[in-house]
C-alpha cells in the first residue's frame, strides 16, 4: 500500500511522455504535408505559366507563318506581273525592231571603226574591249539581240572610250615585255600616261613612238621610286595630290 502512489506517478509520467511524442510526430508530419502541398501547388502554378507561355509562343509563330505566307504570295504575284510585263515588252521590241529601218550596216561600220581606234590607240585592255565589240557583232548577226539593243551597247562602248580619257585608276592587264606576256598592275592616268609593275618586280611606263606603243622598264632608282609611289597611292584609293612622275607622256611620244 505504501508503494502505490509511486507506481501511479511513474505510470502518469510515462503516459504523458508517450502523448507528447505522438503529438510531436503528428506536428512534424503535418508540417511536411503542408510543405509538400505548397511544393505541389507551386509546380502546378509553373505548369500553368509554362502552358500560357507556350500558347503565346505558338500564337506568335502562327502569326509569323501567316505573315511569311502572305509575303511569299505577294512576291509570287509580283513576279508573275513582272514576267507578263517583260513578255509584253519583248513582243513590243520585236515588233518595233521588225518594223524599223535596217540598222545593221551602220552598226557594223561603227563597230569596225571603234575596233580600229582601240587596236591602234592607247594600250589599255585592248583585247577585252575588242572582244566585247566582237560579241555585240556576233549576237546582232545571229539575232540574239535586237538592233536597238546593239545600238545601245555600241554607244556605251564609244562612251567608255571617252570616259577612259579622264579616268585615273589601278588595274590589271596583260602586257608584252621583252617578247613575253605578263599579267601586270597598271596605273592609268587618263590616256596620257601608263605605268606598270610585273609580278617579278619590274616597273616601267608606256611610250608612244609614231603611233607605236612600247612598254619600257625603268632603269634608274629615281624613276622606280616615283612609279612605286603612284602605284601605292592608287592602291590606297588616293587619286588627288602632288606626285613626281617619270617623263612618260604617251600622247606626245616622249621617251
Amino acid at each position: 500500500m505504501i508503494n502505490t502512489p509511486k507506481v501511479l506517478f511513474v505510470s502518469a509520467i510515462l503516459a504523458w511522455s508517450g502523448t507528447s511524442l505522438y503529438a510531436s510526430n503528428n506536428a512534424e508530419m503535418v508540417k511536411n504535408i503542408m510543405k509538400l502541398r505548397a511544393d505541389v501547388e507551386g509546380l502546378y502554378s509553373k505548369i500553368d505559366e509554362n502552358k500560357e507561355n507556350y500558347k503565346s509562343q505558338m500564337k506568335s509563330y502562327a502569326m509569323q507563318l501567316a505573315d511569311n505566307e502572305a509575303q511569299v504570295n505577294r512576291k509570287e504575284t509580283a513576279i508573275k506581273v513582272a514576267e507578263d510585263k517583260i513578255k509584253k515588252l519583248e513582243e513590243k521590241i520585236a515588233a518595233k525592231g521588225a518594223a524599223s529601218d535596217d540598222l545593221k550596216p551602220m552598226l557594223e561600220k561603227a563597230i569596225e571603226n571603234l575596233k580600229q581606234v582601240i587596236a591602234h590607240g592607247f594600250p589599255f585592255k585592248r583585247e577585252e574591249r575588242i572582244a566585247e565589240l566582237e560579241k555585240i557583232k556576233t549576237e546582232l548577226e545571229k539575232g540574239d539581240i535586237t538592233q536597238e539593243k546593239a545600238l545601245s551597247l555600241v554607244w556605251a562602248s564609244y562612251d567608255d572610250a571617252l570616259r577612259m580619257t579622264k579616268e585615273i585608276g589601278l588595274f590589271k592587264q596583260q602586257i608584252k615585255l621583252g617578247g613575253e606576256e605578263k599579267l601586270a598592275k597598271v596605273a592609268k592616268v587618263g590616256t596620257v600616261m601608263m605605268f606598270f609593275k610585273t609580278p617579278d618586280g619590274q616597273v616601267g611606263y608606256v611610250t608612244n613612238n609614231n603611233g607605236r606603243y612600247k612598254y619600257v622598264v625603268a632603269d634608274d632608282s629615281k624613276s622606280k621610286e616615283q612609279i612605286e609611289a603612284i602605284l601605292d597611292a592608287l592602291q590606297k584609293q588616293i587619286r588627288t595630290g602632288y606626285f613626281n612622275l617619270p617623263n612618260a607622256l604617251v600622247a606626245q611620244g616622249v621617251k
